[in-house]
C-alpha cells in the first residue's frame, strides 16, 4: 500500500503521481487534499502518518518544497522522512535509512522527475546489514 497525501501547492502532482503509481499496479490510499484550495500541509502529513504501518507500508508527501511534509512526517516515531529533489538521496535513503515517506516539492521538482523519483524509492530495498543498528538508533 502506498500512502499519499498533498497540500494546495502540492495537489496537482499527486494527482499525476497517483495516476503513475496505479499504472505500476500500486494500491494508492489518498489522505487529500483534493483541491487546489488552500489548506495546512501539517494535517495532511498526520494523517498519512497516523496510518502508516512500519514495514508494511510507504508513503510520498508533496507541497510546495516538500521540507514542511518532512518535518511533519518525522515526527512520528516510526516514519523515516526523506525529503529528495535528486535521485541519489532517494536512492540512499532507501538502502541505509530505510526511509519509508518520499517528501517531494512540487515547485522544486518538475513532474517527470518526481515520477522518476518514486520509481527509485519503490524498487530500492533497505541493505540491511551495518545499517541496521544505526536505524534503530533512530528510534528515540
Amino acid at each position: 500500500m502506498i500512502y499519499i497525501g498533498s497540500d494546495h501547492a502540492g495537489f496537482l502532482l499527486k494527482e499525476k503521481i497517483k495516476i503513475f503509481l496505479k499504472q505500476q499496479n500500486e494500491e494508492v490510499k489518498d489522505f487529500g487534499c483534493f483541491s487546489e484550495e488552500s489548506c495546512d500541509y501539517p494535517d495532511i502529513a498526520k494523517a498519512v502518518c497516523l496510518n502508516l504501518k512500519e514495514g508494511q507500508d510507504k508513503a510520498i508527501l508533496v507541497c510546495g518544497t516538500g521540507v514542511g511534509m518532512a518535518i511533519v512526517a518525522n515526527k512520528f516515531s516510526h516514519v523515516r522522512a526523506v525529503c529528495a529533489s535528486e535521485h541519489y538521496s532517494v536512492k540512499f535513503s532507501r538502502l541505509h535509512n530505510n526511509s519509508n515517506v518520499l517528501c517531494i516539492g512540487a515547485r522544486v521538482v518538475g513532474e517527470g522527475v518526481a515520477l522518476e523519483l518514486i520509481d527509485v524509492f519503490l524498487k530500492t530495498n533497505f541493505e540491511r546489514g551495518r545499517h541496521e543498528k544505526r536505524v534503530e538508533k533512530i528510534k528515540i
